[in-house]
């Protein structure tokens, strides 16, 4: 019989081992917790982002159209005045 087989085990290498290998997983878990937080933080920014630019966007659509309603106006004024101007010619000569 081989003397190895009666041996008793290291259990304080065995306690050591656990116990090292228990906080490895608790860090794990620490680090997998603060991860998601900070996951699930930047997806909430990111969708308080993307509405914000949906927001612009719808903004700048109606700013650009009143710019160009604006454009639209001046040419109008533009005209009526060149031919205002045209007539009061006319009538100083």
């Amino acid at each position: 019989m081989s003397t190895l087989a009666f041996q008793a085990p290291d259990t304080s290498a065995a306690i050591d081992d656990f116990t090292a290998l228990e906080q490895r997983v608790l860090k794990t878990v620490e680090l997998l917790k603060s991860e998601r937080a900070a996951r699930a933080a930047a997806e909430a920014r990111a969708t308080e982002l993307h509405q914000s630019l949906e927001t612009q966007t719808a903004e700048l659509l109606r700013v650009e159209s009143e710019v160009e309603a604006f454009k639209n106006e001046r040419d109008l004024v533009r005209g009526r005045i060149e031919r205002l101007l045209g007539q009061l010619e006319e009538i100083g000569s």
